[in-house]
């Protein structure tokens, strides 16, 4: 479909724009996700407390292990989905079929719930390990490891931005997907499903 000089429709400038913006998006995503594995994967730190050698590693927080998966499957996740965008954009094909729209959809709501499952309990132990439990007697676990705490602390927040990379991901999606129900389909099926 060609157009004169300065006709180009709307939709297609709009189409071009939210692919560019989900394809920018897909790799931060995938760039903070490798990030966060990493950030929290190697933070270790070891004190010696009465003569003896104590380490602190994000496997002794389950939370953290989690958090780590889930950050390298959204990223591998998010790399995969980015090179389908770039694709469909070089072939010229920013629209594409119901089955798959419904496909992509449901796998960014599933990768967004997860991302956001593993960041709040990360961030939920991060705040026991800062603060303690008085009334159950835990102490404040980052006064003994401050390096280790402040790595997983940088980790949890790019986490942080991860999670809201994925929900905005995700509601984009769901555009591409509900727009494919939208007006001229109406018109073209006099308006039934």
């Amino acid at each position: 479909m060609s157009f004169p000089a300065g006709n180009v429709p709307v939709k297609v400038v709009v189409d071009r724009r939210v692919k560019i913006a989900e394809v920018v998006l897909r790799c931060v995503i995938c760039g903070l996700g490798i990030l966060v594995s990493v950030l929290v994967g190697t933070a270790t730190q070891v004190k010696e407390i009465f003569s003896i050698e104590k380490k602190a590693r994000f496997t002794d927080m389950k939370a953290l292990v989690f958090l780590v998966i889930v950050n390298g499957i959204v990223a591998g996740y998010s790399l995969i989905q980015g090179l389908r965008c770039v694709i469909s954009m070089l072939r010229g094909s920013l629209l594409f079929n119901k089955a798959l729209a419904w496909a992509i959809f449901s796998c960014d709501q599933v990768m967004a719930y997860m991302i956001l499952a593993a960041t709040a309990a990360a961030a939920q132990s991060a705040v026991l390990a800062e603060l303690g439990q008085p009334e159950m007697q835990w102490i404040k676990i980052c006064g003994f490891y401050g390096k280790f705490c402040t790595q997983v602390g940088e980790g949890i927040v790019a986490g942080l931005v991860v999670s809201l990379g994925m929900i905005t991901i995700s509601c984009m999606s769901a555009f591409n997907l509900f727009r494919l129900y939208g007006g001229d389909n109406k018109r073209k099926s006099g308006g039934r499903w």
